[in-house]
């Protein structure tokens, strides 16, 4: 593990990057421990503090673990994909967010990555992520609820459907594209969706999940999309016949 002590970069951001690429390539395996801070300030030749400094990103990165005692220090952690879930949607956030990515885009791509994961799901899903689909498909139909509240059953609804393909690496990707870019659409569409009509298109595809007809949940969700590009329309057609 290397740093160049005459690139601009920060020296604890380079200590940290040399240890994760140690990582990825296997140099150091999980629950193996790394060697002391004052080993690595002297393989580095930096001081401690920015060693320490360079563990805390990997700590916050969930890449390392740390333990006291005598047979503490610091160790590769077994990173999950549900530990990384979070980050996963932060990043997904802030690419939308500064960006600029187009509404359009962004419904273009949850959608095609939603569709992939129904006939997995229809066939996979598990009674609980069933039950799920089921009782958010009941709170969003209960009256007086708030549109906030309406929203987050939304987001609930597909992350079941999405879970219930039981791919790990999908579940992972689209925990962006369902937590970071369908609260950014509901944001956009809520003040002209039709709840009904949304709520209809929520029980086709349970319906179509539970059935183990995958293909008729591709149908739902596509149906989905086309309402919510509707919605949409609507609203930045509105928006721009008032400005």
């Amino acid at each position: 593990m290397k740093i160049d002590p005459n690139s601009p970069a920060d020296l604890s951001a380079q200590i940290a990057t040399a240890i994760r690429d140690a990582i990825i390539a296997g140099e150091l395996i999980v629950d193996e421990r790394l060697p002391s801070e004052a080993e690595l300030a002297e393989q580095f030749q930096v001081s401690r503090a920015t060693v320490r400094e360079g563990l805390k990103r990997l700590a916050a990165q969930s890449l390392i673990r740390t333990q006291r005692g005598a047979t503490g220090g610091a160790f590769v952690n077994r990173l999950s994909f549900e530990d990384a879930y979070s980050q996963q949607i932060t990043t997904s956030t802030l690419l939308l967010s500064m960006n600029a990515v187009s509404f359009d885009t962004a419904c273009e791509a949850r959608y095609a990555l939603e569709r992939a994961c129904a006939p997995l799901s229809a066939h996979r899903r598990s009674a609980d992520q069933l039950a799920t689909m089921r009782a958010e498909i009941f709170r969003q139909g209960q009256p007086g609820l708030t549109d906030e509240a309406f929203c987050a059953s939304d987001v609930a609804f597909h992350r079941a459907l999405v879970d219930g393909a039981h791919n790990p690496v999908l579940s992972y990707q689209l925990a962006g594209a369902v937590e970071a870019m369908q609260p950014l659409m509901n944001m956009i569409t809520f003040t002209a969706r039709d709840r009904a009509r949304i709520l209809a298109l929520h029980t086709d595809i349970a319906d179509a999940i539970e059935a183990g007809t995958g293909e008729d949940a591709v149908a739902g969700l596509s149906a989905l999309e086309e309402e919510t590009r509707k919605l949409a329309a609507d609203v930045f057609a509105s928006r721009a016949a008032k400005g």
